[in-house]
C-alpha cells in the first residue's frame, strides 16, 4: 500500500476515535459532536449556544479530555477583568523586574462558560487570541500554545445580567453550534451511565496535540474545486445585497467555510469538498454574523430569522455539479 493511503486511513481512524471518544459522554448528539471536530481540525473555536443543562460544558470537557492536552476553564462573571484572563505582570524583588504570570488563556483548550455574562471590555480581551494565536501585554507578545481553541457557551433565554457578544466578537467564532434536548431514548442512555459515576471520570486521550496539528495541516490539502469557491462567494454575496440584512457575511466568514467544508470532508473520509458539505455548514458558520433588520417581520429569534433567510438564499442559487 502506497504511503499516503497508509496515512489516510490513519486519519480517518484518529478522527473516527476522536469522535467516538466524544460519543461515550455525549448521547444521540452525533452531528454536534461532528461539528466539534470539524472546528477543532479546521483550527477555528466554537460557540455553544443552548439552555441549561443540555450538554454544553460537558462537550467542551470530553473534547479536551479526548485528547492529550492542556485545558482551562473560565467562569465569565460580571466583575471577571482582563487580566484575570490574559495574565498579569509582577514584581520581582529579587530579580528586580516584572515577570509576566500568564493567565488560564494559555491552554490549548478553553472553556469560556457563559460568555456574555462578562463586560465587553473582558471580552474583547479575546480577539487577539482568538484571531492570531497570541496574546499582548505591557507591550510584549506572548505566543499561545498549539492548537488554540475557544469553545464559549452562553444561554439564549436568560437575558437578565448579561451582555451580547458583539459582531466583532462572533465572528472570531468559525461555527455556532446548539446542542437541543436528547431523545427520550438518548436521555435514558444518560441516566444509566452515570448510576455510579460521570463518564467523563474514563475518559482516555485517543490523541495528542502534534496529532491534532498534523490533521489540521492536511485539512488545509483537501481540494476544493474553483466552482464551489464560486458557489461559497455567491451565497456570501447574497448575504451582502439582500434586503432584510443590515450586515451581511464577512471576508473572514467566508474564509470559515472554505476551512470548514474542508475540515468535514476529511472527517467523512474524503480529499474532496462536495456542494453538500457547504450547504450543510451555511447556516452553523453564517447565521450568526448575520444580522436581521428590522423589515423582516417574523415572531422567530433573531437567529432563527437569520437561518430562514439562509435557507432561502441557498435555495434560490444553483447548486454546481
Amino acid at each position: 500500500m502506497r504511503p499516503n493511503v497508509d496515512r489516510d486511513i490513519d486519519t480517518r481512524e484518529r478522527i473516527q476515535a476522536l469522535q467516538h471518544s466524544i460519543a461515550t459522554v455525549i448521547r444521540g448528539k452525533d452531528e454536534a459532536i461532528r461539528f466539534s471536530v470539524v472546528a477543532l481540525l479546521a483550527g477555528g473555536h466554537l460557540l455553544l449556544e443552548d439552555v441549561p443543562g443540555v450538554g454544553k460544558t460537558t462537550l467542551a470537557h470530553a473534547m479536551a479530555r479526548s485528547f492529550d492536552c492542556s485545558f482551562q476553564r473560565i467562569q465569565f462573571t460580571s466583575d471577571l477583568l482582563p487580566s484575570d484572563i490574559i495574565g498579569i505582570s509582577i514584581y520581582n524583588q529579587a530579580t528586580r523586574n516584572f515577570e509576566f504570570k500568564a493567565g488560564p488563556l494559555f491552554a490549548n483548550v478553553v472553556l469560556a462558560d457563559e460568555i456574555n455574562r462578562t463586560t465587553p471590555k473582558t471580552q474583547s480581551s479575546l480577539l487577539e487570541a482568538m484571531n492570531e494565536g497570541q496574546v499582548t501585554a505591557d507591550n510584549h507578545t506572548y505566543p499561545l500554545p498549539r492548537p488554540f481553541m475557544v469553545m464559549a457557551t452562553q444561554n439564549p433565554v436568560e437575558h437578565h445580567g448579561t451582555y451580547p457578544l458583539p459582531e466583532s466578537q462572533l465572528d472570531r467564532f468559525l461555527m455556532r453550534i446548539t446542542m437541543g434536548y436528547p431523545r427520550a431514548s438518548s436521555e435514558k442512555e444518560i441516566l444509566l451511565s452515570q448510576s455510579r459515576n460521570h463518564p467523563l471520570d474514563d475518559l482516555k486521550p485517543v490523541l495528542n496535540a502534534e496529532d491534532v496539528l498534523a490533521i489540521q495541516e492536511q485539512v488545509r490539502r483537501v481540494t476544493v474545486d474553483e466552482v464551489l469557491v464560486d458557489y461559497v462567494l455567491r451565497i456570501v454575496q447574497s448575504t451582502r445585497s439582500h434586503e432584510h440584512l443590515s450586515l451581511g457575511v464577512s471576508p473572514r466568514g467566508s474564509l470559515s467555510l472554505y476551512r470548514a467544508a474542508q475540515a468535514l470532508a476529511l472527517v467523512e473520509g474524503r480529499g474532496y469538498v462536495l456542494p453538500d458539505d457547504i450547504k450543510r455548514l451555511a447556516k452553523p458558520v453564517f447565521a450568526h454574523r448575520m444580522t436581521v433588520n428590522s423589515k423582516f417581520s417574523s415572531t422567530l429569534k433573531k437567529i432563527e430569522q437569520a437561518e430562514l433567510i439562509l435557507d432561502e438564499i441557498i435555495e434560490s442559487l444553483e447548486v454546481p455539479l
